[in-house]
């Protein structure tokens, strides 16, 4: 028997009752977050935001989310009474991103420095968190890695949304958790831009006319609408305002034209991974002649040392 997960006490907020009834609704269905997300063509995680009061569905999955639940409109109803400009007590800016993220049917991304975290592969999504200077845990880390890699999903499957990443050629060229690191990288890029939906193009230093300091992502959703996102140090900066978004197309649009073609940045891109062998192999060898030194030194200081006279059996 299906029970409401209701909590004793007061609750943080109405969007937190909205996602109780939700969670109580998906079960008392017999759905599980990852069936109801297929039917809704939403990753599981958004679900979950959703069941936690986290996260503004739109009303069209709403409505939907009535129909497939059988709630007979309750859901809309409760929608309607939500405050959803309430603020979360320690909000989580960059999982709003992530789930509009998760819903888009089409990304244009510009990328600088670093590779973006839809093209991570695990070894390099490690080692950008080893690297963030936060001292976490080994095991946080890695829920960190697991996190990002479950965003790239519905990109990767057959059939998946549309993925156009332009890669300033600083994202290829910056050495992120050493040379065998960025070998995988590079080897990761040219395995995924085999598949029809994604696109990698680099923007090469000689190239470049059109100067974007920060990363964006263009993000086009299934009701048509456009919005784009872009990063400060310290916060997000999403918009749907056709005025904004037209202006960072018209960036992107340049962006592209100072780009190599795909073929031609698959080159370059396969041009690294070999540099990146070569110096990944060069650095094996060094650790192990500093390895064979060292054993050497330790061999020559035993050999060297005093000699301490040893008890000779009697005959």
């Amino acid at each position: 028997m299906v029970r409401r997960k209701i909590k004793r006490g007061p609750t943080a907020s109405s969007a937190i009752l909205f996602g109780e009834e939700v969670r109580y609704a998906r079960e008392l269905a017999g759905y599980t977050q990852e069936e109801l997300g297929k039917l809704l063509h939403i990753d599981r995680t958004v679900i979950s935001r959703t069941e936690s009061g986290q996260r503004k569905p739109p009303v069209e999955e709403v409505e939907e989310l009535d129909q497939l639940l059988n709630t007979g409109g309750l859901l809309r109803r409760l929608y309607d009474r939500v405050d959803w400009s309430a603020q979360i007590e320690h909000p989580d800016w960059f999982q709003s991103h992530v789930d509009t993220e998760a819903e888009a049917v089409g990304l244009q991304v510009f990328q600088t420095d670093y590779m973006h975290g839809l093209l991570q592969c695990r070894e390099y999504a490690r080692a950008m968190f080893e690297a963030g200077g936060t001292d976490e845990c080994p095991q946080a880390v890695e829920e960190r890695v697991v996190a990002r890699l479950a965003r790239q999903r519905r990109f990767l499957a057959e059939g998946g949304p549309q993925l156009v990443v332009l890669l300033d050629e600083s994202a290829i060229r910056s050495v992120v958790g050493g040379p065998a690191v960025m070998a995988r990288q590079m080897q990761h890029l040219l395995d995924i831009a085999r598949r029809g939906n994604i696109v990698i193009q680099v923007v090469p230093f000689t190239a470049r006319t059109t100067i974007i300091n920060t990363a964006m992502v263009l993000l086009e959703m299934p009701d048509g609408q456009h919005s784009v996102y872009s990063e400060s140090l310290d916060r997000g900066n999403p918009s749907d305002d056709p005025a904004i978004v037209s202006g960072h197309r018209r960036r992107y649009d340049r962006l592209r034209g100072d780009a190599l073609t795909a073929t031609e940045s698959l080159g370059l891109v396969a041009e690294a991974l070999e540099g990146f062998k070569d110096d990944a192999e060069r650095a094996r060898r060094g650790h192990l002649a500093q390895e064979q030194l060292q054993r050497h030194e330790r061999r020559r200081l035993r050999r060297g040392g005093p000699r301490v006279p040893r008890p000779r059996p009697r005959t």
